[in-house]
């Protein structure tokens, strides 16, 4: 019929077209910044009333600073999401197109379907919806979205450089990180809320090490390439002591209180002795030792450059996450210890400490409780660690209550998709995320 407007296309719809925009930070160079700008173009024409009513501003090339006046005073909520991805292994099998946005069976298929693109659309949809409702905020809201993430760009930490220099506290701060998950442990049944009160600290090394080069028929007993092989081995799972935060006790609290039989008393209990529990996770392995200890992982190696030649140096990158009460100074005197050799140079590429823990008996997680039993009744909101980084990190150091918590849910497979293959969401997980942040935007007052 004449003068009757298309549809508004659904979010799954507007996912797709957001994946089909390869914003891959680490390939800038090969692709240069046409993705990028075609992005923020997109989300421009996907949500008009967030562009017609809240103030823009461009931060570095990457960064979007949304400001959105409430009607009364008091610190604002800052929600965060950043819409670069990671590269994709062209030798990585997808069902469907990485950069294609297939939507089939109830999902959106995608690389960023998931990390970051899906919490970020959950978020500026219930914006644009609120707004169409007329819906003032009770106070501001920044919508904080950075487009370097994945590569620890620049973006966000003008953002939070912008905050201090204007005097801006946020009240609350929102980012990614943890989900609505089954089975939060191996041992405890059900759903959880897995909401991030803390998040472990990043460092990479660069270990260097130097020998006589030559013809490789008549080699030393101790190559380059052999001294830091023998670091790298030095440095395994045990380098750090495992140590239970104040988080993981909460975590091992709440979860015990829905689960039933013998496991709640040894949750009880462990929640209860912080070196019993660091313990137990270390010997789990996995996530639940990387929940309680500073991790150790070897990503690249170098040297040489025939193979009858002896490099005359070799070197090896090593990225560490650092548990929480550690410092970045601590971590590099533990690792050259380890290593006990003085031929090998230790080098820090980069390092950030890891954050404070945000309490949760105060109104701000309440706040989220409160938005989570309207988007996901009956799922209990979980304390614990972040063990990845998230641009957040710029903000905890001045923002009292930091929380990385994507409202999506994420089976087992879906996780494991996260920087990995056939990375997915649900439709309706997108659209009780989208129910989660109307619901915490509505009770803000």
């Amino acid at each position: 019929m004449a003068g009757v407007s298309a549809p508004r296309p659904g979010i799954a719809e507007r996912l797709s077209q957001m994946i089909q925009l390869p914003t891959v930070s680490a390939e800038l160079e090969e692709r240069g910044a046409e993705p990028f700008e075609a992005f923020v173009a997109l989300i421009a024409e996907q949500y008009p009333l967030v562009h017609e009513t809240l103030a823009l501003e461009r931060h570095t090339d990457f960064g979007l600073l949304f400001r959105w006046a409430g009607s009364g005073p008091g610190d604002p909520l800052v929600l965060m999401a950043h819409y670069d991805v990671v590269p994709v292994d062209e030798d990585d099998d997808w069902t469907h197109p990485p950069f294609a946005g297939v939507i089939a069976d109830g999902l959106v298929h995608g690389r960023g379907a998931l990390d970051d693109k899906g919490p970020l659309i959950v978020v500026i949809e219930a914006v644009e919806n609120l707004l169409a409702d007329g819906f003032v905020p009770a106070r501001d809201v920044y919508l904080s979205f950075g487009g370097d993430e994945e590569t620890y760009g620049s973006a966000a930490q003008e953002i939070a450089r912008v905050f201090r220099e204007r005097g801006i506290v946020p009240w609350l701060v929102v980012d990614e990180g943890g989900a609505v998950v089954d089975a939060p442990l191996p041992f405890v049944p059900g759903r959880a809320a897995m909401i991030g009160v803390g998040e472990k600290g990043v460092m990479t090394l660069r270990l260097t090490a130097r020998g006589d080069g030559g013809h490789a028929s008549a080699p030393p007993a101790l190559t380059a390439v052999r001294r830091i092989a023998r670091a790298v081995d030095r440095l395994g799972p045990g380098t750090f002591r495992p140590r239970a935060s104040a988080a993981i006790g909460r975590m091992l609290s709440q979860l015990a209180a829905q689960t039933p039989g013998p496991a709640r008393h040894l949750l009880r209990l462990l929640g209860a002795v912080p070196l019993v529990t660091g313990r137990v996770f270390a010997a789990l392995g996995g996530e639940p030792a990387a929940l309680v200890r500073t991790t150790v992982a070897p990503t690249m190696q170098s040297g040489g450059t025939a193979a009858n030649v002896l490099p005359s140096s070799a070197s090896a990158t090593v990225n560490l996450r650092i548990a929480l009460g550690e410092t970045t100074q601590q971590t590099v005197l533990r690792v050259r210890r380890r290593i006990a050799d003085p031929l090998v140079t230790v080098t820090v590429v980069e390092a950030s400490e890891p954050s404070p823990e945000s309490p949760t008996d105060n109104e701000q997680f309440a706040l989220l409780a409160e938005a989570l039993a309207v988007s996901h009744p009956g799922v209990a909101p979980v304390p614990y660690v972040m063990m990845a980084a998230t641009d957040s990190r710029h903000l905890h150091r001045f923002a009292p209550a930091v929380y990385r918590f994507a409202p999506l849910d994420m089976s087992n497979a879906q996780r494991a998709s996260i920087h990995g293959v056939d990375e997915n969401v649900e439709i309706a997980a997108l659209e009780r995320g989208e129910r989660f942040h109307r619901a915490l935007l509505e009770r803000l007052g």
